[in-house]
């Protein structure tokens, strides 16, 4: 074991992770997170707790996950290379492993131009792959960037994100195979709406031998309405929703859409349970937590195995 998280021992003993996401709320009010956590509560093996998401001003993550493990919930923390030096970092990180968080994604993070401070200098001392280098040498080799030695080293199991369908698709596979050389122990990607897409990069990926040195996590985003799956469309960098999925809303009834949606994220649920290198699903439902337990039964995802 590298970190005694729940979920690495979800993945080592071979169950199909499911692991969903908080967003931290834009001020410091812990009744909102009391409020997001509640429905998540033995729906998911881990949360994920954002970090300035879209470049926008929230509550630290490391803070919203020491509120989430008082909620019972096994936070996965995120860390973006936007905001913070090596120095900042590796502080937070110690501080992160010794109030017991044992899960850490390594983010470049969104470009500051989309967020509310586009002023705002970007840091990016290192990039999200040099991150999950650092992590790894903090833990395994119990040494700092510049080489000297930690007391304790932290202990986490280190995720990276993925994505496969940003141009060149051709060049996603080898961004993937070098997140995990650098030492990445699971990966989440980016909502799947393009199925198709996504079969040939797994394909790829276990050609490649990649999906036995890492556990990858396909993201799903239920979409609320027909106006949700045309923004993802057309607003969102890096989003591939196919033409299909806005015929299949545009064909329900307003009131229906949302059920619509589900229904559709439990579809793919489904299939990647019977992909080969697909070891579980990072269910990101934007500001719909309410929605998890019923998505979560639907989809057959519980009982969540105890380990």
């Amino acid at each position: 074991m590298k970190s005694g998280s729940t979920l690495e021992r979800i993945l080592t003993a071979g169950h199909f992770a499911f692991t969903g996401e908080l967003g931290p709320p834009r001020g410091a009010n812990i009744e909102a997170i009391h409020k997001k956590a509640a429905p998540l509560k033995g729906m998911v093996d881990a949360v994920n707790i954002t970090d300035n998401q879209t470049a926008v001003v929230r509550m630290s993550s490391w803070a919203a996950s020491m509120f989430a493990i008082a909620e019972g919930l096994e936070p996965n923390y995120q860390m973006v290379c936007r905001d913070r030096n090596r120095l900042a970092m590796q502080g937070d990180i110690l501080g992160a492993s010794a109030h017991g968080i044992r899960n850490m994604l390594c983010l470049s993070g969104d470009h500051m131009q989309f967020g509310d401070h586009p002023q705002s200098k970007g840091v990016f001392d290192i990039d999200s792959i040099q991150l999950i280098q650092m992590v790894k040498k903090m833990r395994d080799e119990g040494q700092f960037l510049n080489g000297q030695e930690i007391d304790v080293p932290p202990k986490i199991f280190i995720g990276a994100a993925a994505n496969p369908f940003a141009e060149p698709f051709e060049w996603r596979i080898y961004r993937l195979a070098k997140k995990i050389q650098a030492g990445a122990d699971f990966i989440q990607t980016q909502c799947v709406f393009n199925m198709e897409k996504m079969r040939e990069w797994i394909h790829r990926a276990n050609d490649m031998g990649l999906t036995e040195k890492v556990y990858i996590l396909a993201g799903v985003t239920p979409m609320k309405s027909l106006g949700m799956a045309r923004y993802m469309k057309t607003k969102v960098p890096g989003m591939d929703v196919p033409d299909h999925i806005i015929d299949r809303l545009k064909g329900v009834e307003k009131t229906k859409q949302a059920d619509e949606g589900i229904k559709i994220a439990c579809e793919q649920i489904a299939e990647f349970k019977e992909m080969k290198g697909i070891a579980g699903v990072h269910l990101m439902p934007i500001e719909w937590e309410h929605k998890v337990p019923e998505i979560a039964e639907r989809a057959h995802m519980l009982p969540r195995p105890q380990v």
